[in-house]
């Protein structure tokens, strides 16, 4: 949802979606295609040992 987000914003330069984009972004909703979880889950891998 947020590369849609993104698109229209880019496309349209409509400020609404802008806004809409960076809520999701701070809610950490996932974009489309992308692993699941907030970007800030990647890495951790190395505290799991």
């Amino acid at each position: 949802m947020r590369d849609f987000t993104w698109h229209v914003f880019t496309q349209t330069g409509d400020v609404e979606a802008y806004l809409l984009y960076k809520e999701m972004h701070d809610l950490g909703a996932p974009e489309l295609g992308a692993g699941a979880g907030p970007e800030e889950d990647e890495g951790d891998v190395a505290d799991e040992e």
